[in-house]
């Protein structure tokens, strides 16, 4: 009986002990209640912050983080540095870091050692190709992986400048007539922005939400032609610096920009369309031409040879 007497009331201790230890843990002190009004807030703004981007990329990166900065030293000896990829990533309209490119281009030099695996493991079985032979294509085969990746970069980059050339005119002279109609700089780029649609509709939406994030215009503007890396682009963004800047008629400013641009439009596609008639020619040239200069001659020289 003492014994269990004594099981009993050390069992009610260690009870009572944990409920008062549970209520201690639940009271609030003061400096935990002053806490979240001591912090420092962040005052930069969320617009000009970089974009999170939750692709499945981002896990593998979260994996290959310890040899994240060796594998980007390496493969920027085989592609762009790390500066002039950030620019192209901008001007291609890719909504990826530099590291989550430099792990695609990983994954596409790995899948070029793949192909070149296989392929010398066909030739090595199939025929009796040489061990040099099958070397070279082991070792070139990543580096193709990583071509084509740039190459599919620089596709981009290509389509989304073309797209946004052929938008330009038309967006200068919109911008023109809400000049010319009494509106702002900054409300017609904003009320272009909205009833416009395409690439260079995009660019200036980020213009407008940068202003109204508290920067210049003229820095906004500015921004937009690093982004976009476009020369016609770029003088359109310094014009209208300048024009605001100075208080210059925007309107005129804009109504030449926008010629300029379609009269270089117009001359690229006479460029264009030069180079296919030469291509057409070709085909004239090289077969059309012989095959008739053959029926033509043909009988003549059968007829000479008959005569003998």
């Amino acid at each position: 009986m003492n014994t269990l007497g004594a099981l009993c009331g050390l069992a009610l201790a260690t009870g009572i002990l944990l409920i008062w230890r549970h209520l201690l843990s639940r009271r609030v002190r003061l400096d935990e209640r002053l806490a979240p009004y001591l912090v420092e807030a962040d005052a930069s703004s969320r617009v000009l912050g970089p974009t999170k981007v939750l692709t499945p990329v981002g896990v593998l990166i979260r994996l290959l983080a310890p040899w994240t900065k060796e594998v980007e030293r390496v493969l920027a000896v085989f592609s762009s540095p790390t500066a002039e990829l950030e620019s192209r990533l901008m001007r291609s309209g890719r909504s990826v870091t530099v590291a989550q490119f430099r792990v695609q281009q990983l994954q596409w030099a790995v899948t070029g050692l793949i192909g070149g695996l296989a392929l010398t493991l066909v030739l090595a079985a199939t025929r009796d190709s040489s061990v040099p032979v099958l070397i070279t294509i082991v070792v070139f085969a990543p580096v193709g992986g990583l071509v084509l990746c740039d190459y599919s970069l620089s596709r981009d980059i290509a389509s989304r400048t073309a797209r946004i050339l052929s938008e330009f005119p038309t967006i200068a002279e919109l911008l023109a007539l809400a000049v010319s109609a009494g509106q702002g700089p900054m409300a017609g780029l904003e009320r272009v922005a909205r009833s416009t649609t395409g690439e260079l509709s995009k660019e200036l939406l980020a213009v407008v939400s940068h202003v109204r994030s508290g920067a210049q215009l003229p820095t906004a503007l500015e921004q937009l032609g690093a982004r976009t890396g476009i020369p016609a682009i770029i003088r359109f963004a310094d014009g209208v610096s300048v024009a605001v800047e100075r208080g210059t008629p925007l309107a005129h400013v804009l109504r030449a920009q926008a010629q300029d641009a379609r009269d270089i439009g117009h001359r690229d596609l006479m460029e264009i369309g030069g180079k296919k008639e030469v291509h057409m020619l070709l085909p004239v040239v090289f077969i059309l031409l012989p095959i008739t200069v053959l029926f033509a001659v043909f009988p003549s020289l059968l007829a000479f040879n008959v005569s003998f």
